[in-house]
């Protein structure tokens, strides 16, 4: 008897499936061009480079000869930094904090000294710099280190106050050891405590200084074993420091006072210093100041000597910021810093101590920032630091990666970045200069885009192994500075702090165009250009969405063309300076409910752009019944097409930045039309409101005149039938797609439940089987992505398309109609009709992608770079660049309804792959069930495709979607490598 399989009968009926789906295609290719080039093998997790400032620092030290610095942290990580462009990182196993760094000066090797009381040599010569050699103190705590210059002896204070001696070559611990009560004697009845201090006397190495933090000093005699001198003072010690001639030497105490010691003097110090200390009458003692941490004491051959110290400011100085004083002959500088000091170091001509040290430099740690002052100018200016140190200046609130960026990319933003002006700095050159250049593995360039606080952008050069700033770019200058009135206490509610702070950028590195959107829910579109120009007025686009009540479905059912949202128009003063005259037609104008007024204001002044990123329009959602307008949630750019679309928790808006003009302004559930899964109560707008969905800037007396104006003047104005007429075709092509329209707001409706704490954001984790009318009427556009694609089921031909993905978990496809490049691209509108829903996966959609028939991926249309303010013959060439429209990369279609793409979408739960224009889901994958994907994207390898994937449980997955595509039997989407931290701390990866 024939033994019955049922798996050969599904087999059966999935190709019976997938046959039918091609059926009456003759001669349609199979998916056997698809060649499966990934591994798990391909994929490993290494280090390689490490970005910012050291965090948490604790300790410094320099090499004067090879000239390399070198920075310890609380966490045991080293920092080796060189000439611009030189850097490396190393890392302590135990992670206990470095305490103390000593320089082998010249020989290539760094001892370092940590707070669980081990020393370790380090050899710095090798190419990746390794520990040699280790020694552990398990009865004392290390509290101090010196290592003399060219000596082989290093010499360790403890916190009881004795030293002992270790061996360099043979990194062993000699049989001496200075005790304590020895040192002292009887010169004090008490321990003297922890030792704070140890130096050799720069005339003689064979004695040594021991400073006690009681405040005793001793000086002893290495051969004799003994003290010779011994100088008591009734304040702690911080700091000792040698005159270049061994006679003489300086203290630091806490009561804020500098004593200068003879050798050979009666035990009284030979002069006392109260650098910020009031100077009383009568021979009174100072008033007292804070502790003077540290203190350096440096020579010239021609001039006054160099008192350098930190700290000793003065108790009634409240609120100031830490300084550091440079005193030099009679004049004393107070120099501010923006952080707490952790160490200082000043760098001199020559390594010997024994003669004129000629400082010409001095390095401060701080906290949060590592400073170099130059001495040897009038005024102490600093250094422009030329590390990637900088990317803390202003706290990152968003980044974004580039890689195999057009080569002439990087030279054009190093130009017009060299040439901003940078006052205040000295003009020497770096003076850390030591080490050579690394060699970077990749052979492409990348660019590292940076979005901070305080409304900067900064473009880095990530070709090499050390980020280089090449271009910062001031959002805030676009804007009016705030006044700190109530006016704008109350239209800045929407943020706390940080008004200008970058949300979401997008930029295109072939076109150059920038899109950057800030918190304050305003959006600020660049072009680059190699030319400075004055912009007298700056165009601004206002967007409002209507706040609407939850009511009963009108009767009729679909409503009529009173309902549809109007397709925005712009004002017909693009510039405004203040909020409008006008009466508020909210119910709550008499209450003084501000209304129809933006976040910030774009200044009204004439705004000098120099070369670079160049303000090309500003787009602004506005105050709607008293509620700030939702933070934006999703942007995207197309250079080729001439639109920037962007979302929020309640709709989208695309915007055509060549026409100034708002093509397409609704809410989400619009986009679904009749389709709408969560069979939402449909909702008709305020009665005693005008639909509004372009620009807030309009009159009573002419708000229809004034829609059907063009935001610009001058030669990209329309006449007012052409914007009309255009308004007409798209509430056509609306009626054609909705059965009901409804007005969707960007805020809560009034009276409506309020929110929880993640009111003013979509949830992270949200599943799409929510049925919450509130939450879904919250349903947030979290990407975007456009495509040559087919717009609609069953297409036989491509067309440009816009595919939204919400917080929801669906994916939605727009269709755009283009006119021709050239001029009529600028005088024909461009037709924006949504089609219908594409897929549905669990989680916000993150990322999404599309491959042709042999799974190679395709990018979005793009236009070439060109000079926006050339002139002549440039200006010829400019208009035959903009003629050109790049060549489409999808199929041809002559394939007709074969599966001829393959969208590739991932959630933050699961990935699917949709055969087009089909629209069948090949196959899905759950990527995690416990956690939620962060991040994703499609990688483009040089073996293949792949979805990487970073999750908020520390994992970083790679996904191959090419490998289901060989074989459609296959269910689940492979994982190709799932990574973790060989550390395990996630938070690391």
């Amino acid at each position: 008897m024939k033994k019955f399989n049922i798996r050969k009968v599904l087999d059966g009926l999935k190709e019976q499936a997938s046959s039918s789906v091609s059926s009456g295609q003759s001669g349609a290719p199979e998916n056997n061009l698809m060649h499966e080039t990934l591994q798990s093998e391909n994929f490993q997790l290494c280090k390689t480079v490490r970005h910012g400032f050291p965090y948490q620092p604790s300790s410094m030290a320099h090499d004067p000869v090879q000239k390399i610095l070198a920075i310890g942290t609380q966490s045991g990580a080293l920092r080796l930094f060189g000439r611009p462009g030189v850097e490396c990182y190393c890392q302590h196993e135990s992670g206990a904090a470095v305490i103390s760094l000593q320089f082998l000066i010249n020989e290539g090797a760094l001892v370092s000294a940590l707070a669980d009381d081990s020393v370790h040599l380090w050899n710095l010569r090798q190419r990746r710099p390794a520990i040699l050699h280790s020694l552990k103190f398990n009865r004392e705590r290390i509290t101090f280190v010196h290592l003399p210059f060219q000596s082989k002896w290093l010499y360790i204070g403890t916190e009881k106050g004795n030293i002992h001696i270790v061996n360099v070559e043979s990194f062993t611990l000699s049989g001496y050891v200075i005790m304590w009560n020895k040192a002292i004697e009887l010169s004090s009845k008490a321990h003297p405590g922890p030792v704070v201090h140890i130096s050799d006397n720069p005339m003689d190495e064979g004695k040594l200084i021991i400073g006690y933090e009681a405040g005793i000093v001793v000086l002893w005699d290495l051969k004799s074993k003994k003290a010779d001198y011994r100088y008591t003072y009734d304040e702690a010690i911080h700091s000792v420091a040698w005159h270049h001639e061994g006679k003489q030497f300086i203290c630091s105490h806490s009561d804020g006072t500098l004593t200068i010691w003879n050798i050979k003097g009666q035990g009284k110090p030979f002069q006392t210093i109260t650098p910020h200390g009031k100077q009383p009458k009568d021979g009174k003692k100072p008033e007292p100041c804070k502790p003077i941490l540290k203190v350096e004491y440096k020579t010239t051959r021609l001039g006054d000597p160099f008192m350098i110290l930190s700290g000793g400011l003065s108790y009634d100085t409240v609120g100031r910021r830490p300084c550091l004083t440079v005193m030099h002959g009679k004049s004393t500088a107070v120099l501010e810093m923006d952080y707490p000091i952790v160490d200082f170091l000043t760098l001199c001509e020559t390594p010997y101590s024994n003669d004129f040290q000629e400082p010409y430099a001095v390095v401060v740690l701080l906290e949060k920032d590592l400073v170099v002052i130059d001495l040897a100018q009038n005024g102490y200016p600093i250094f422009e630091n030329p590390y990637p140190l900088t990317i803390h200046e202003s706290p990152v609130t968003c980044c974004e990666y580039f890689a195999d960026c057009p080569v002439d990319l990087i030279p054009a933003l190093y130009s017009v970045g060299s040439r901003q002006k940078r006052q205040g700095y000295s003009k020497k050159e770096w003076p850390i200069s030591g080490g050579n250049w690394g060699l970077g593995t990749q052979s492409y360039p990348e660019i590292i885009i940076t979005g901070h606080a305080d409304g900067t952008v900064k473009f880095w050069d990530a070709s090499a192994i050390m980020l280089q700033v090449l271009y910062k770019l001031k959002t805030a200058k676009v804007f009016e500075k705030s006044r700190n009135n109530k006016e704008d206490k109350q239209n800045t509610e929407i943020v706390d702090e940080d008004p200008f702070a970058i949300q979401i950028m997008a930029w295109c590195p072939e076109s150059r165009m920038l899109c950057v959107a800030g918190v304050s829910a305003n959006l600020i579109i660049y072009r680059f250009s190699k030319q400075e120009i004055t912009t007298e007025v700056l165009l601004e686009v206002r967007l409002q969405y209507e706040v609407n009540d939850m009511e009963s479905p009108p009767e009729g059912g679909g409503g009529g063309d009173r309902d549809l949202p109007t397709p925005g128009a712009a004002s017909p003063s693009p510039q405004t300076t203040g909020p409008p005259t006008h009466p508020s037609t909210s119910s709550n104008s008499s209450d003084g409910v501000r209304d129809n007024v933006p976040c910030l204001k774009v200044r009204s002044t004439p705004l000098k752009q120099s070369s670079g990123y160049q303000v090309e329009l500003v787009v602004q959602l506005v105050w709607v019944s008293g509620e700030p307008p939702q933070q934006i949630t999703s942007l995207a750019l197309n250079s080729s097409y001439g639109l920037i679309v962007f979302g929020n928790s309640n709709g989208l808006a695309v915007v055509d930045y060549l026409q100034k003009t708002v093509l397409l302004n609704l809410g989400t559930v619009e986009l679904y039309g009749s389709n709408d899964p969560y069979q939402r109560q449909a909702r008709s707008p305020r009665k005693a409101r005008q639909p509004a969905g372009g620009l807030c800037d309009i009159n009573e007396g002419s708000a229809s005149e004034d829609r059907c104006k063009s935001p610009t003047s001058g030669k990209l104005s329309f006449s007012m039938l052409e914007l009309c007429v255009f308004s007409t075709c798209v509430r056509v092509l609306y009626l054609s797609v909705l059965s009901s329209t409804v007005l969707l707001s960007v805020c809560p409706p009034r009276g409506a439940n309020p929110l929880d704490h993640r009111d003013n954001s979509f949830s992270r984790s949200r599943s799409s089987s929510v049925t919450s009318i509130d939450k879904e009427a919250r349903e947030a556009i979290t990407s975007f992505h456009f495509c040559e694609t087919f717009a609609r089921k069953g297409d036989s031909a491509i067309t440009p398309c816009l595919y939204v993905g919400t917080s929801l978990g669906t994916v939605l496809a727009v269709a755009l109609n283009l006119p021709p490049a050239g001029e009529q691209r600028l005088l024909q509108p461009v037709i924006v009709l949504p089609s219908g829903t594409l897929a549905r996966l669990k989680g916000s959609i993150l990322r999404m992608a599309f491959l042709d028939n042999t799974g190679t991926f395709l990018p979005p249309a793009f236009e070439t770079w060109y000079e926006p303010n050339a002139a002549g013959a440039d200006s010829e060439e400019r208009d035959k660049a903009r003629k050109r429209r790049p060549v489409s990369v999808s199929p041809s279609t002559s394939q007709e309804l074969q599966e001829s793409q393959y969208a590739v979408v991932c959630s933050e739960k699961q990935a699917k792959v949709i055969a087009l224009p089909s629209q069948n889901c090949i196959f899905k994958h759950s990527i995690t069930e416990t956690s939620f994907v962060l991040r994703a994207d499609v990688v483009q390898m040089n073996i293949g495709n792949c979805v990487a994937c970073f999750c908020a449980n520390g994992h970083i997955m790679t996904l191959s979607p090419i490998q289901q595509m060989k074989d459609k039997h296959l269910v689940n989407l492979p994982i190709v490598s799932n990574f973790k931290n060989a550390l395990q701390q996630k938070h690391n990866i």
